[in-house]
């Protein structure tokens, strides 16, 4: 009976352990620009994601090429002329929730957070922080954010010819939906 208690007291540590740490392999990335002359959207579906609820680090990664839109010749042209995606071809982002003692993970519910780390886009990184929300679901976690960010801080060069149909700004809209990495 001793032995069965420990054993259960152990695999209880084990699952508890591994329950601290959610993923995802099809979270959302996409960007926003809006002028007068034309609204360009890209959407990004396949996003790689972990978040570890016992520290609050997270990080997820993005291929360029998994960026979608809604015309060819758009989607050719960011590929090739902006983000150079056979050369560079991903975008990531390593950070911390920094108010994490402010969300309680054993109750659903949803909670404002506060989110800062690098985020690495062309190759070249930049600090950011943003507000965001954490969605405690049975089962998961959703986590969402929306910020701005400035291509010319990522040196992504726009051609004169079409800098004015792009925005200065881009809205980034991120949509995690984590799940419990399973225990092998």
């Amino acid at each position: 009976m001793k032995r069965l208690f420990l054993f259960a007291f152990f695999l209880n540590i084990v699952i508890a352990v591994n329950a601290q740490k959610y993923m995802t392999k099809n979270g959302y990335i996409g960007f926003f620009s809006h002028t007068p002359l034309e609204d360009i959207r890209g959407d990004n579906n396949q996003v790689a994601g972990i978040l570890d609820i016992s520290t609050g680090e997270m990080v997820f990664q993005a291929l360029i090429k998994s960026f979608h839109f809604d015309r060819a010749l758009l989607e050719e042209h960011f590929n090739e002329n902006y983000m150079e995606s056979d050369k560079i071809p991903k975008s990531s982002f390593k950070g911390k929730i920094t108010n994490l003692s402010s969300v309680d993970f054993s109750k659903s519910g949803t909670y404002n957070v506060m989110v800062e780390g690098d985020l690495t886009i062309h190759d070249v990184t930049n600090k950011i922080s943003t507000n965001g929300t954490v969605e405690i679901l049975t089962g998961g976690i959703n986590a969402s954010s929306k910020f701005e960010i400035v291509p010319e801080d990522y040196k992504i060069n726009i051609p004169g010819v079409v800098r004015d149909k792009i925005s200065k700004a881009m809205e980034v809209t991120v949509t995690m939906k984590y799940a419990p990495i399973a225990n092998k």
